[in-house]
């Protein structure tokens, strides 16, 4: 359960401590005071989308921490599970940066908003007014039943084999050509492989022969500058000057004969040693490349028409060599498969056989599983909401059976209602008022509490729409509910709050020209004044007080 929300610089609230209890929790207050930032901040400890909006004006983060104890073994096993440390309290953190940034926490880890998502979605069911709206989306109403016939590991089995026939059929549809078309194919990349393979491409031989290109474009100037430094380093003139290594050379071997008499004169000997023969090196160097560099204008033809026709196969086939020699490889892949593709598609369609007569055995068991549930899913419903004062309710699922496979099975489910006597069941989305689809999404979430493991649910407005009886059932609900799970609402109606076993109330106040929201936990006679202020607004009378404190005894047994 939530024992404890803490936020900071969210929104209106600069600061605030909320404590939770057991059992039934309200939350009530002025519009705009807060409420639903509660909830909002709620959804963002768990992991799902926020923005930097929730950053209250001027601060740099917001900050939210949540506290739950007595975690569940799975919540706790799967948390252990990615290395997160879990006894009975589990702390979950998040921080929203002003320019957008967000980090997540669990027990001062850190985690992805993601991982929050997957681990913790089972901690809270936050139900808003968005549900009612998916509650008038017929598509949306077989997921209810399956939860309610807890059909969800068998639709999980079936929908793994769904989409893996599914992936059969387009497999095979790949296959499906006449002769013609075959042929067609085979002709057409047979004749990409033979121009590709014609070329014997090289991976990197496009970069060689440019780099060859340019050198024999170059190579005027490549010659006579290496000819000249030839001359220098080792040709000695006709005058008798001796060429660079000639000198080096000798200078070298004249030291020789004053080595020994200071260091110096034995390191400038070494030195010269070093350049004459380091000249002698360059000198060779040079020499090879002379001799490389004979090209005629016969091989810079050549090379420009290599590069030409890699060029026109890169128009072909792909920007680059690998590429290029990538589509040949899938080519002759291609050609293979249409080849081999009678036994393939023979092969290919004993497996989508055997494959669909699973699925529809499948399939069938969901059917069948829904079947089992469809009339005592009506009956709880139906009792749910005659308890919530629709006593001449007609609550009836449709269910049709469709001819081809879907993703869901074979049936295709919608909820009818009819709320009036003598009038046929219509579909659910076409004549629910506000307040009937609030009381109809109550009557489904208690239905379903029962179904599973989350230890708290979260109701925003569940009360919208609905005043007098109906509302005080509402409350009733919410409080019976409340005995198996912790049960957190946001309400308006003085009758839902006066069943709470904890009543908190979020006030708004304006200090220096900034608003400031404050969260306090309600004593009784504070029950009474806000239960009396729900109901008269500004002008609490002593009539109002004394309705509200026998609403508030009544409703606690006192």
């Amino acid at each position: 359960m939530l024992r404890e929300l803490q936020i900071e610089n969210v929104a209106v609230i600069e600061k605030a401590t909320v404590n939770f209890s057991e059992g039934f929790n309200v939350l009530t207050g002025e519009t705009g005071a807060g409420k639903s930032i509660l909830i909002d901040s709620i959804n963002a400890i768990l992991g799902n989308r926020t923005n930097k909006e929730i950053v209250r004006s001027g601060a740099e983060k917001a900050v939210i921490f949540a506290t739950f104890e007595n975690i569940s073994p799975t919540i706790r096993q799967n948390l252990e599970d990615q290395g997160y440390e879990c006894e009975d309290e589990l702390i979950l953190s998040r921080e929203v940066q002003a320019e957008g940034k967000s980090a997540c926490r669990i027990n001062g880890r850190p985690a992805t908003a993601t991982t929050v998502r997957d681990l913790c979605q089972n901690l809270v069911n936050i139900h808003g007014q968005l549900d009612n709206q998916e509650l008038l989306d017929p598509e949306r109403h077989i997921y209810i039943l399956d939860n309610y016939a807890e059909l969800h590991p068998l639709l999980t089995e079936y929908q793994s084999k769904f989409y893996q026939l599914v992936e059969l059929q387009r497999e095979i549809n790949k296959l499906h050509m006449d002769e013609t078309e075959k042929q067609e194919k085979i002709d057409l990349l047979t004749y990409q492989i033979q121009e590709i393979e014609a070329a014997q491409l090289k991976d990197a031989e496009e970069e060689e022969l440019t780099k060859q290109k340019s050198l024999i474009k170059n190579s005027e100037k490549i010659l006579r500058t290496l000819t000249e430094i030839a001359q220098v380093l080792s040709e000695d003139k006709e005058d008798g000057q001796l060429s660079v290594v000639s000198q080096l050379y000798e200078a070298s071997n004249d030291i020789h004969h004053v080595e020994g008499f200071s260091d110096g004169i034995d390191s400038a000997s070494k030195r010269l040693g070093d350049l004459y023969y380091e000249a002698r090196e360059i000198n060779t160097i040079i020499s090879n490349e002379l001799d490389r560099l004979d090209f005629d204008e016969g091989t810079l033809n050549a090379i420009e028409d290599r590069l030409d026709l890699i060029y026109r196969l890169k128009q072909k086939y792909g920007r680059s060599i690998p590429e290029i020699l990538q589509f040949l490889a899938k080519a002759q892949k291609d050609v293979e498969r249409i080849q081999t593709s009678e036994e393939r598609l023979n092969q290919l369609k004993t497996a989508f056989n055997a494959a669909k007569n699973e699925v529809v055995s499948l399939a069938k068991k969901l059917s069948e599983g829904r079947k089992q549930a469809f009339e005592r899913f009506v009956d709880e419903i139906t009792h749910e909401l005659t308890y919530l004062n629709m006593p001449n309710v007609q609550f009836v699922v449709q269910c049709n059976r469709l001819k081809e496979l879907t993703p869901l099975g074979l049936d295709q489910v919608e909820f009818y209602i009819s709320t009036n006597t003598g009038e046929p069941p219509k579909p659910l989305a076409k004549i629910a008022s506000g307040g009937e689809m609030a009381r109809i999404m109550l009557a489904i979430k208690s239905v379903l509490a029962d179904k599973d493991a989350i230890p708290t649910l979260i109701f925003d407005e569940v009360d919208t729409g609905v005043s007098g009886t109906g509302a005080q059932r509402i409350g009733e609900k919410l409080s019976q509910t409340a005995r198996s799970h912790q049960v957190i609402c946001v309400t308006h109606s003085a009758q839902v709050a006066s069943f709470a076993d904890s009543h908190l109330k979020i006030s708004k106040e304006v200090h220096d020209g900034r608003t400031f929201t404050t969260v306090e936990v309600l004593d009784w006679s504070q029950r009474v004044n806000e239960l009396a202020r729900i109901v008269s607004g500004e002008h609490v009378t002593e009539l109002s007080l004394k309705n509200a404190e026998e609403m508030l005894s009544l409703s606690q047994g006192k």
